[in-house]
């Protein structure tokens, strides 16, 4: 047994309300089981019952034993005085307020169908890979379409969270933040944290004043990230290390940054050397990005934006001084799809927050409109009969599998309650 069954217990009203008794012996009735607000203190806020003739408005804590209230020191803290009663799932020890009143207890084992207990248990039996994977393509459309918004959306406050730590960093601004952000979605899984690093090591004041230039873009690139070495023959990186050496003393800036950047199992367009250079020249072309991300609404105008390649140096390259043939080095749709899901959508979400302005739905209708992501995750997802056909979808889905799934809080998903309920 689990304390999140008391809890979904209590809130779904899935016990006996007739015959109430306290195990003090008080008769109970249950006026409202008040709100949860998953917050410090009490579980349940607002509750209203009677006690015997006495009608009591206040607050309810749930836990699997009583002791445990001692257990988390529910008496040294100030915010279970209002405490009007304690359900429990066994009643082990008594609980008193400060003026020595005993706290009533309603040992609610005793009045929960054992169907209801052999379901829950049943669905807490671990799977192959979730607890729900045989019966949740059982689940009606419209409750997973509704369950997929709220589950998009605590995916896009979960990624505004670093935004805002960084945005309180750099004094609110917004460029900065989107740079050092996009930077890290550039270098993927593999060289995100390296390339996050080569970002926030350059002032973007700097990327401001010398982007006029997309050579001087890659000293800064290169240079920060190591790539530039004095042994080497290659006139270009001659010409990028002289370049580095000079922004480093005008703009003073973090020595010996040089984060560990992998090559190793990446196709050679996913080289960090492609696609620092593709960043570089995004940045020529849009010295003021972010400024223009949030006036576009459509996903062709975000196609068009970020419709760059590499300099010419790049498109006979994959690494310094190893030339290779002529190939064009466009971001491809797929790589824009990614920096859309995974930056643009999260910082104009952010921005509107910020703004005070709510456009949800031009978010969702962007997604709706971008392939589904293919990982194991969604592939996994589509085994059992739930087949995503947008970004959207994909994006809920992996909140459901890393937040809800892996971490079985099954009793706080939609698709759980729903099992349970039938």
């Amino acid at each position: 047994m689990k304390e999140d069954f008391l809890h979904y217990v209590w809130q779904y009203k899935k016990f006996a309300f007739s015959g109430l008794r306290t195990v003090q012996g008080e008769l109970l009735q249950i006026l409202d089981t008040g709100n949860s607000l998953r917050q410090s203190g009490p579980d349940f806020f607002n509750a209203r019952i009677i006690l015997d003739d006495q009608k009591w408005a206040g607050n309810v804590e749930i836990h699997l034993k009583s002791s445990d209230w001692y257990l988390h020191h529910h008496e040294r803290d100030q915010h279970y005085d209002n405490v009007i009663l304690h359900v429990v799932w066994k009643h082990d020890a008594g609980v008193f307020r400060k003026d020595n009143s005993e706290i009533p207890v309603l040992e609610i084992c005793h009045f929960v169908s054992p169907d209801l207990i052999r379901d829950y248990q049943k669905l807490q039996a671990r799977k192959s890979w979730v607890n729900c994977e045989n019966e949740i393509k059982t689940i009606p459309q419209f409750l997973m379409q509704n369950w997929n918004e709220r589950l998009f959306f605590e995916r896009l406050e979960r990624k505004v969270e670093p935004i805002n730590a960084l945005l309180k960093e750099s004094n609110n601004d917004w460029e900065a933040t989107f740079f050092c952000l996009l930077a890290k979605n550039f270098g993927l899984n593999v060289n995100g944290e390296p390339f996050y690093r080569i970002a926030c090591s350059i002032p973007f004041s700097v990327i401001r004043k010398e982007s006029f230039d997309v050579q001087y873009l890659e000293a800064l690139f290169f240079g920060q990230a190591g790539f530039l070495t004095s042994e080497s023959q290659d006139n270009y990186v001659k010409e990028l290390k002289d370049l580095h050496d000079y922004l480093s003393i005008k703009y003073q800036l973090e020595k010996n940054v040089h984060p560990p950047i992998e090559f190793f199992r990446l196709r050679p367009d996913n080289f960090p050397t492609i696609r620092l250079g593709q960043l570089a020249m995004l940045y020529h072309r849009h010295r003021n990005l972010f400024s223009k991300i949030i006036t576009i609404k459509t996903l062709p105008e975000f196609y068009a934006l970020f419709d760059v390649s590499v300099s010419s140096y790049w498109e006979l390259h994959y690494n310094f001084e190893k030339s290779s043939k002529l190939k064009d080095k466009t971001l491809s749709k797929s790589f824009v799809d990614l920096l859309i899901i995974n930056t643009v959508i999260p910082f104009k979400f952010a921005y509107d927050l910020f703004l005070g302005k709510d456009i949800s739905e031009e978010h969702i209708n962007i997604l709706q409109k971008i392939a589904p992501e293919s990982n194991s995750i969604i592939n996994k997802f589509k085994e059992f009969g739930i087949e995503a056909v947008n970004a959207f979808e994909t994006q809920s889905l992996l909140q459901l599998k890393n937040v809800y799934c892996d971490k079985n809080r099954c009793l706080e998903c939609a698709v759980g309650i729903e099992l349970l309920k039938n």
